[in-house]
Formats: C-alpha cells, sequence, structure tokens
C-alpha cells in the first residue's frame, strides 16, 4: 500500500531481457539508480512502487536497487518504454508512522492514459489525459483523486464524452514528480481511487439482489435522469 506522495525521482541506468528460462520469465530487470535516500531501510522483498507499479526489490546497494518486471506488467504500463536513462517516480510502501498525505494507492495500474495536450497556466501546467481503457472513466470524478506514475493528483475536470479528464501540477510538484517534464503524446500510468471500485461493487450488489426491490429501484433512477436530460436546454 501507497500514499501517492512521491518521495524521490530515480534513474534508469540499466534495463536486462530476461528469457522465459530464467526466473524473469521473459520480463525484464529493471536497475534503478539515484535513489540513496530511500534505501537506508531497505530490505529484500520489499515493496516500492516505481511510476505507480508495485514491484518487489530483488537486490540493493547503497545508491541503487534492482527489481523484476513481469512480461504481463510490462504490457500493462509505461514501464515497458522505459529506457536507459529514464527517471521514474519512487515511494516505499507505507509504514505505521507514514503519514497519509495523499490516498490510499494500491500500486495496481488500471490503464495507461496518453497526454492529449498541456496549457501552461501562470507556473502551473493543466494536462489533459485521454486513457486506453475509458472504462475507468466512470471513476474519475471531479475533484476526486487519480493517480498517475504513482503520484496522487486531484482531478480539476471531466468529459465522459469525449473520453478524457485533466490534472493541474503546480510549480513545486512539476519539480517532484516525472509528469512535470512529460508533453503531449506520451504515456502515464493509471490507478483510479480504489474507494470508487469497492462502492460500486456495493451498490450494484444491492439493487441486482434477488430479494427487495432494488432492481424497480434502479430502473426508475435511470428513467429520471432519463427524463431529466431531455427536458434540460442543452439537450434540444
Amino acid at each position: 500500500m501507497f500514499t501517492g506522495i512521491v518521495e524521490i525521482i530515480g534513474t534508469v541506468s540499466a534495463l536486462k531481457s530476461l528469457d522465459e528460462s530464467s526466473s524473469g520469465g521473459g520480463g525484464t530487470s529493471l536497475t534503478i539508480s539515484d535513489c540513496a535516500e530511500i534505501l537506508g531501510d531497505a530490505h529484500l522483498g520489499d515493496s516500492i512502487s516505481v511510476n505507480g507499479t508495485c514491484l518487489t526489490v530483488t537486490e540493493f546497494s547503497k545508491n541503487e536497487f534492482k527489481v523484476g518486471v513481469a512480461p504481463e506488467t510490462l504490457r500493462r504500463t509505461n514501464l515497458g518504454s522505459l529506457q536507459q536513462g529514464s527517471h521514474v517516480n519512487l515511494e516505499r510502501a507505507v509504514s505505521a508512522s507514514t503519514r497519509m498525505g495523499g490516498h490510499f494507492v494500491q500500486g495496481h495500474v488500471d490503464t495507461v492514459a496518453t497526454i492529449l495536450e498541456t496549457r501552461q497556466d501562470g507556473n502551473a501546467i493543466t494536462f489533459r489525459l485521454q486513457p486506453r481503457n475509458r472504462d475507468v472513466l466512470r471513476y474519475i470524478v471531479e475533484k476526486g483523486y487519480v493517480t498517475l506514475d504513482g503520484a496522487s493528483l486531484t482531478i480539476t475536470a471531466v468529459n465522459d464524452g469525449e473520453g478524457w479528464w485533466e490534472v493541474m501540477l503546480i510549480a513545486y510538484t512539476q519539480e517532484k514528480v516525472v509528469m512535470g517534464k512529460k508533453r503531449q503524446g506520451e504515456d502515464v500510468n493509471v490507478e483510479v481511487d480504489m474507494v470508487g471500485k469497492y462502492v460500486e461493487k456495493s451498490v450494484a450488489a444491492y439493487f441486482e439482489g434477488n430479494s427487495g426491490d432494488g432492481g424497480a429501484m434502479l430502473q426508475k433512477m435511470v428513467q429520471r435522469l432519463v427524463d431529466e436530460r431531455l427536458k434540460s436546454p442543452s439537450s434540444a
């Protein structure tokens, strides 16, 4: 479990493809350097979020550590596009004394989103993003949380019809996360707020239950929303 508050930006110093006969199962071994600040209390088997992806430490020294990235992870995240010299957001798993400055983050990437555009707003930058899997948009709400490359950010605008949302990075944050240097066309890892998933499942279970009148209630709610939409001036 993580908080989405990036501790440090590390540098990919080496990538090694692993054949299918190795313990890596055909994935990639990443060596990440320039991160002595988070390795003082490191242990083998620790979890570290790398661009929002929960990975296991397989080796470490004073200034660098190694993780194995499975083929499935390479396909479902932007870790497959990393090169030597790439920068990545790093965060250690939470401890009992960790301040919850962001929100509950699992380190399980839901999809990848592409930056559609960036707009300067004073010393802040607004990023518009479109997810590869648009099903995640139902968990994206204005002023809600979303994790992008492991950083907990606040959603400033959403357009379900066009399939995008926006976040804003203030000047301070731009220097503390890798997204601050990203531009149009680049990809970011996305993890939606898991609280929304639990709420959705609970509500669905209630309305779809075999007992009670949950199904009828849901039908009435949908009909009311449709009627309101048809009556609104914007639908004309």
